[in-house]
C-alpha cells in the first residue's frame, strides 16, 4: 500500500485546511486509515482513525469538534478537514494505514504503511 498525503500549508489561527491522503495498491477496503501528527521535539501523536469499510471515526480529545475525517472510495482518498485551527496544531501530519482489520487503534505501532507527511503551520 502506498500513501501520499498533501494539502498542508500556512494558515492563521481560526482558519481551516483540508488534508488529503491518496491510497493505492493492496485491498483498500480492509484498511484502517489513520492520521497522526508530530510537532518539533515531540512524539508522534494520534489524531483520528476510521475504517475504510465503515464504522464511526475515532478522534483525539485535542481535535474533537474541530477536525473531521472522511473517505471517498471512488477516489481512494481519505480527507482530514481541520477547522478552528490553533497554533498548537502546528505539526507534520502523516496518514497511515493498518491492514489488520481490527477496530481503529490510536497507537502508531498499529499502522504498517505511512505517507510522507505534510506540514501544517498555524500562526497566532
Amino acid at each position: 500500500v502506498q500513501l501520499q498525503a498533501f494539502g498542508g500549508g500556512l494558515v492563521q489561527a481560526g482558519g481551516s485546511l483540508r488534508l488529503s491522503c491518496v491510497a493505492s495498491g493492496g485491498t483498500l477496503s480492509r484498511l484502517i486509515m489513520g492520521w497522526f501528527r508530530q510537532a518539533p521535539g515531540k512524539e508522534r501523536e494520534f489524531v483520528t482513525a476510521v475504517a475504510w469499510y465503515g464504522g464511526r471515526p475515532y478522534y483525539a480529545d485535542s481535535v474533537k469538534g474541530r477536525f473531521a475525517v472522511s473517505r471517498d472510495s471512488a477516489k481512494n482518498t481519505v480527507y482530514l478537514q481541520m477547522n478552528s485551527l490553533k497554533p498548537e496544531d502546528t505539526a507534520v501530519y502523516y496518514c497511515a494505514a493498518d491492514p489488520s482489520m481490527r477496530p481503529p487503534g490510536t497507537g502508531a505501532d498499529r499502522y504498517e504503511y505511512w505517507g510522507q507527511g505534510t506540514q501544517v503551520t498555524v500562526s497566532s
